[in-house]
């Protein structure tokens, strides 16, 4: 089932998850672990990222230097249609710009058709940590709204090269990231919607949003798409504080505030320990007041640990 029948078929709000695919050399029993815990919330789908290939340098005998790339996580297709086959519950895998020629973006989305994999997140993705900033793959896209172009097409019938007779449409619903607190790279955040506003008319059929933690800004942002003619579903996501250590990380590499009533209660805090706690009942009151808005589901960032969100939607759902 498509997210957005999901959506549309609840009267009250929906949870889902997000997961990373485990570690090369691990086994799928890992996050199979982690979702039987979080399968008591009944979670409408789940998300499974994409982490490119990374390169490393190293040194020949003859003194060159030969470029070896380095793969860190197995395939997302392939998890989604594990966890699909498991759990019959709806997986949304991550289709990314970096690392991928259109050809191989049009072979992944074929296999995921063909397993009935219906939902796809489009996101351009990061640079990798060589990089000072993104750069695609040769023949491939520079953003995400040139991939989401792609997959529209493919669902309008379009596929890149012609020579198939009778070509069958694909049926992906498409989602699409937003910013409460803009994208990092937008010199504003009118700007950013703007770009927001394109993918939606260019077949973007819901929305999720990085993580943030005062909900006001969430608020703000839904009332600021809706003026903009942004008006299909908007889906928060929500990610606890784990440690102290995420105080400087989270900004620097989210580009996102941290409000003050949150950050002097963990500055409090001896032990990480403390902090989870700290973020576990900063996400279950965040969670709380977003449902009184009416948001359609609640989505959290695991980053394959499923305690804390277990504890989170205990108290929530």
């Amino acid at each position: 089932m498509k997210v957005t029948e999901h959506l549309q078929r609840s009267k009250s709000t929906l949870f889902s998850f997000e997961i990373l695919p485990p570690l090369k050399g691990e086994s799928i029993n890992s996050i199979f672990n982690a979702i039987e815990q979080l399968t008591e919330f009944k979670p409408a789908f789940i998300d499974v990222t994409y982490h490119r290939e990374e390169y490393i340098y190293k040194e020949r005998e003859n003194g060159f230097l030969e470029k070896i790339s380095i793969r860190k996580r197995p395939g997302t297709v392939g998890i989604c249609s594990a966890i699909t086959n498991k759990y019959q519950i709806d997986t949304v895998p991550h289709i990314i710009c970096g690392g991928f020629s259109v050809e191989e973006t049009e072979n992944a989305l074929i296999d995921l058709s063909f397993l009935g994999i219906d939902n796809v997140l489009i996101i351009r993705g990061d640079p990798i940590k060589s990089e000072s900033s993104f750069t695609p793959e040769p023949k491939g896209h520079k953003y995400a709204i040139d991939l989401l172009k792609q997959v529209n097409n493919m669902n309008n019938g379009k596929y890149l090269f012609d020579e198939v007779e009778d070509i069958q449409s694909t049926n992906f619903c498409i989602g699409v990231a937003g910013y409460p607190e803009k994208h990092y790279e937008a010199p504003n955040l009118q700007s950013d919607l703007m770009y927001l506003k394109e993918k939606v008319n260019s077949g973007a059929n819901y929305i999720v949003t990085q993580m943030f933690y005062d909900n006001e800004k969430f608020y703000d942002f839904v009332n600021l798409c809706r003026k903009e003619g942004i008006n299909v579903p908007i889906i928060p996501g929500i990610k606890p504080i784990t440690t102290k250590q995420q105080l400087i990380n989270l900004p620097k590499i989210f580009h996102i505030d941290i409000p003050e009533a949150l950050a002097s209660e963990v500055r409090k805090c001896e032990k990480d320990s403390q902090v989870r706690q700290i973020g576990i009942e900063w996400a279950i009151q965040q969670s709380k007041d977003l449902i009184k808005f009416g948001v359609p589901c609640l989505h959290y960032y695991t980053m394959g640990k499923s305690k804390t969100t277990y504890q989170i939607a205990s108290k929530v759902f």
